[in-house]
């Protein structure tokens, strides 16, 4: 059997950050270090970080005053930063900068008098933080055409739209076209907000699904960009699984699959690729690298994490 390994795939500059605060933060300030929610979707990574002192928490109230507190990578809402202000607590904020540019817009429209439309997951703490933004009920949560339809009919009320970051690029197109024919006067980003690390993964994915018999992601079953990346094979016509990691794998899978792609989620690390290389070993006549495009980019750690 072939192995195709996708490129770019796994971490991407905004989960490299996120986990980044919060190892710098284990060395700069003295223990318990304390994280709300999970610092990416990804159970490898928690636990990595928990081995090394950091205490994931649901919620701020499980932290005691005093302490350091990091928000994850998914951003938060305006309430829950202004618990974090009034509270003695020692905030650290790792939300992706990509997460960080879609509220700024938010509030941008709102600001203009519009009323927002977020193409997204319910109940995602991306999507959570992104509502949280504005005050309740300014903001409306879609993710399929159906959903819009849903919405009530106000076509001369002045919108605009953000999406999430790790959603699918061509059923988001589809549901910002049926946006743009019902409110004529729609106004959002220049480009998706898509961030580039979802748009580099699922192109390679669809490189490799032109290739390939079955396709393989590593991913968290909580990671939305992880799914999007299965979907996409399976949208091209590729068998696809989101594995957590290579103990997942179903021998049945692999009978007759002459070649085998795989990729990884933006928020899981490179070892678990390797750990399913080892577990394939014996079946792997060759493994090649499909490479779709580079990635450079690196966001900058907070300036307190950084030294003088």
């Amino acid at each position: 059997m072939k192995i195709l390994l996708a490129e770019p795939r796994g971490f991407c500059a905004g989960v490299e950050r996120a986990i980044a605060i919060v190892e710098r933060a284990l060395k700069t300030f003295p223990p318990p270090i304390y994280v709300r929610h999970e610092i990416v979707h990804n159970r490898w990574v928690v636990e990595s970080l928990k081995n090394k002192g950091a205490v994931f928490v649901h919620e701020l109230n499980e932290i005691p005053d005093g302490a350091v507190a990091i928000f994850s990578a998914h951003g938060v809402s305006k309430a829950v930063e202004a618990e974090g202000r009034q509270r003695p607590l020692h905030i650290l904020d790792a939300t992706c900068p990509l997460v960080s540019k879609v509220h700024r817009e938010a509030e941008r429209l709102d600001r203009a008098g519009r009323q927002v439309i977020l193409i997204g997951h319910k109940g995602h703490p991306e999507v959570e933080g992104t509502v949280g933004q504005l005050p309740p009920g300014r903001m409306q949560v879609i993710s399929t055409l159906a959903e819009l339809s849903a919405l009530p009919n106000s076509p001369n009320t002045p919108t605009g739209y953000v999406t999430q970051t790790t959603l699918s690029m061509d059923e988001t197109a589809d549901v910002i076209q049926a946006l743009k024919e019902r409110f004529p006067d729609i106004q959002g980003p220049a480009r998706e907000d898509i961030c580039y690390a979802t748009q580099s993964r699922q192109n390679a994915v669809k490189a490799l699904a032109a290739q390939c018999d079955l396709i393989l992601v590593l991913g968290a079953p909580n990671s939305s960009n992880s799914n999007r990346l299965r979907e996409v094979a399976e949208r091209a016509g590729t068998r696809a699984h989101l594995i957590e990691s290579a103990q997942d794998v179903d021998d049945a899978w692999l009978e007759g699959v002459q070649t085998l792609g795989v990729t990884a989620g933006a928020s899981a690390p490179e070892i678990l690729i390797d750990q399913l290389l080892t577990r394939l070993q014996p079946l792997i006549m060759n493994i090649d690298t499909l490479t779709v495009s580079q990635e450079s980019l690196a966001f900058p750690l907070p300036k307190e994490l950084t030294g003088p």
